[in-house]
């Protein structure tokens, strides 16, 4: 235990080395768990599997939809129900007492009674009136923009009244404003929606009905539920790449280092393996002592990298303020990281430790 420090320099600067690809690969697993969570509660149970929106473009944004398109969809087959939601931005807005956030805010018109087709089931408080100036807003859009329920929110030059938080768990509708559709649109001054979001009947294939509606209506383009889970498990594919590289990395560079620092330990010693050797220690004896000598070396590396990794993700997400986003801790990030430890104080020690097992007692004892 106390033989891998007798160069305290050398050492730390080694454990320094390897702690920065583990504190890495420990931070990206993290948040990589967090984002698969926040994918499998995305899709909530009785949301809509479908959205349909308008395939043409009008100056760069998607174009609007004939809300008697509504009606038009719920006769396909195999489709249950379908809402129809309106989308309206405002940027550079004023809310309450004069507060302006750096991005303005997006306020979605819905039915309250179809709110759970939007993923929305649980709301504290009251669920807004139809066509009154009434909004429920995300618990994550509410921390970030300190509203409360009562608050006023000023939108489009009206006053709306937050009369509930809603929380799903999904940090982007958690991060949304609700309000009545038709109150929505008149304030808008437009009688259609954005998009419709439709409910398939159970146990059909949403591909399947997806593809019928296209087929049916040339104008609209689908997502389906499975398609847009699929674009976020790709999104998390590329970062746990990403984490695969940091870990070939960090691999290499521990090596490099640990290999450099036992060896020179084992220079500086070959006179004290020499007397061991003298003594009666047979060469595997020797062998494990240094590889022992590196594993404590890396091990502390290990844990020193997994702590700063934990803090460097915690402080991450709070500064960028992502409320709504969690790190989940599981079993696989810290197995990874230190399989890594181990995986690098072997191949680190390998050489040192076998160079040190093949001194000749008589050599070594004559070495200065």
């Amino acid at each position: 235990m106390k033989n891998p420090f007798r160069n305290k320099t050398r050492s730390a600067l080694s454990i320094i080395g390897i702690a920065i690809g583990i504190a890495t690969i420990v931070a990206l697993g993290l948040i990589t768990a967090g984002m698969e969570d926040s994918v499998q509660t995305t899709f909530n149970e009785g949301g809509a599997e479908i959205t349909v929106t308008n395939a043409t473009n009008i100056g760069g944004a998607s174009g609007l939809l004939n809300a008697s398109f509504i009606d038009e969809l719920k006769n396909v087959t195999n489709v249950s129900d379908a809402v129809g939601q309106l989308s309206v931005s405002e940027s550079n807005q004023s809310f309450m007492q004069s507060r302006s956030p750096v991005m303005g805010t997006t306020v979605y018109g819905i039915n309250a009674s179809k709110l759970n087709l939007a993923g929305i089931s649980n709301v504290d408080g009251d669920v807004y009136e139809e066509d009154s100036f009434e909004v429920i807003i995300g618990s994550r859009y509410a921390d970030l923009n300190n509203f409360s329920i009562g608050d006023n929110l000023s939108f489009l030059g009206h006053d709306f009244e937050v009369v509930g938080i809603y929380e799903t768990g999904n940090m982007m509708l958690d991060n949304g404003v609700y309000t009545s559709l038709s109150k929505l649109q008149n304030i808008s001054d437009t009688d259609e929606v954005s998009s419709i979001l439709v409910k398939t009947s159970e146990g059909v294939n949403d591909s399947i009905v997806s593809q019928n509606i296209k087929d049916k209506y040339e104008n609209v383009s689908t997502l389906t539920s499975e398609e847009m889970s699929s674009m976020l498990d790709e999104v998390i594919g590329i970062l746990d790449a990403a984490s695969l590289a940091i870990s070939g990395l960090a691999i290499i560079v521990g090596a490099i280092g640990v290999i450099n620092t036992m060896v020179m330990t084992v220079y500086e010693r070959t006179k004290e393996i020499g007397v061991l050797k003298s003594i009666g220690w047979k060469s595997r004896k020797i062998l494990t002592m240094i590889l022992g000598e590196t594993l404590v070396l890396t091990t502390l590396s290990g844990i020193i990298g997994s702590v700063f990794g934990i803090l460097i993700a915690e402080v991450g997400v709070r500064l960028i303020g992502t409320d709504g986003f969690s790190l989940v801790y599981t079993p696989k990030t810290f197995i990874l990281a230190f399989g890594i430890t181990i995986i690098v104080g072997i191949i680190g020690g390998v050489y040192p430790a076998y160079k040190a097992s093949k001194l000749a007692p008589t050599e070594a004892l004559r070495y200065e």
